[in-house]
């Protein structure tokens, strides 16, 4: 008898669908998409750093942001048997309160009916309508169990608009927890754009998406963790974009730094029972494996464990450059990446392409 194929898991993929889509070409300010005279084209603006006076503002959107046969298509291209499709960022954060309850059933609903086009090949990290406050949140996290392909909810790091250390968080957290619906982390804020200096403006998007973007979820955890957040909610589950940012290569430091912190001494917070950053990483955080290399993601796996990596492409953001180009340059460095971190065909290689993800997310239906 032939050996089952082990399923290729992306759990890093992203979808603007229909809905969304006219919700930002309704827009004038940040998120929008429009086209910029002379050209027709559209673009899609969700960055600062992107909403500058040019022709060049933002980047195109075309079907592979919102239809459901392009992202098929796309695993089809790239071996993926299994896709975990989130709204990409900046989510609905900039919802009005009064409108973010029924913008987030309406976006996880039509999600959800996009999966069942495809099933078993597609299931979904849900929108929470996180400006609609606590309760409004709770309760859609209640709801999420009568879809059928939710698996989880995806997240930026702002939270409630105060970081994920804000105490009014807790209930949501406890509410996930309680559902078993582990958090996608994803970055979108970044750093101030001060700290790219003069001239940032000639080096493309470089600086705010390889450095901001990692150092942003890396500060969001780390404040997460000197709050004490995974001591209140133990079982809180969370899968990192991006391998954690730097979280792996500053963990020994960031737990230096807070053994050696009188403040945090004499608050009480290094007493028994803390659980330290090494322990977080182990117990209550998985990491993706969308770092583009095997130096970074052999450090991702020293922190966390074999079992918590998870592929993902990050499509359809970072697409080649070359129209000819078939298969995706970033896709294929990170496949890359896993063989040269873990070997080919060995059972860490397997689990980290997909086993581990259909281990954690439940993929079947």
């Amino acid at each position: 008898m032939a050996a089952t194929k082990s399923p290729i898991v992306d759990i890093h993929t992203h979808v603007y669908p229909p809905s969304y889509i006219s919700l930002l070409k309704s827009r004038s300010s940040i998120p929008y998409i429009r086209s910029f005279p002379p050209s027709s084209s559209l673009r899609l603006v969700i960055l600062p750093a992107e909403d500058t006076e040019s022709t060049s503002r933002g980047r195109p959107v075309g079907a592979e942001y919102y239809e459901i046969a392009e992202k098929i298509k796309f695993m089809d291209v790239h071996g993926i048997d299994i896709s975990v499709i989130s709204l990409a960022n900046p989510w609905l954060d900039w919802v009005p309160a009064d409108e973010a309850a029924e913008a987030a059933r309406s976006i996880n609903d039509e999600v959800d009916r996009e999966c069942a086009k495809y099933p078993g090949r597609l299931f979904a990290f849900a929108t929470l309508p996180l400006s609609g406050g606590r309760d409004v949140i709770v309760r859609e996290i209640e709801r999420l169990k009568t879809l059928t392909y939710m698996r989880g909810v995806i997240l930026g790091t702002t939270g409630l608009g105060k970081g994920l250390d804000d105490p009014e968080l807790r209930p949501i957290f406890k509410a996930l927890q309680d559902a078993q619906l582990p958090i996608f982390l994803h970055p979108h804020y970044g750093l101030p754009g001060s700290v790219w200096g003069e001239q940032a403006g000639d080096y493309g998007h470089v600086l705010p998406l390889a450095l901001g973007f990692p150092m942003e979820t890396t500060i969001a955890v780390t404040r997460m963790i000197l709050a004490g957040v995974f001591e209140e909610v133990p079982e809180l589950q969370m899968i990192l974009a991006h391998s954690g940012g730097t979280l792996p290569f500053l963990a020994g430091r960031i737990e230096s730094c807070m053994e050696h912190d009188g403040h945090l001494k004499a608050e009480g917070k290094l007493g028994k029972g803390r659980k330290t950053v090494w322990d977080v990483l182990k117990k209550n955080i998985y990491l993706d494996a969308v770092i583009y290399g095997d130096v970074g993601l052999k450090a991702a796996i020293q922190a966390s464990g074999e079992d918590r990596i998870m592929f993902g492409t990050d499509h359809p953001f970072f697409p080649p450059l070359g129209e000819e180009d078939e298969k995706w340059l970033s896709v294929e460095t990170n496949y890359e990446g896993i063989k040269k971190a873990l070997g080919t065909d060995t059972e860490g290689a397997k689990a980290a392409l997909g086993g581990n993800a259909v281990r954690v997310l439940n993929l079947s239906i």
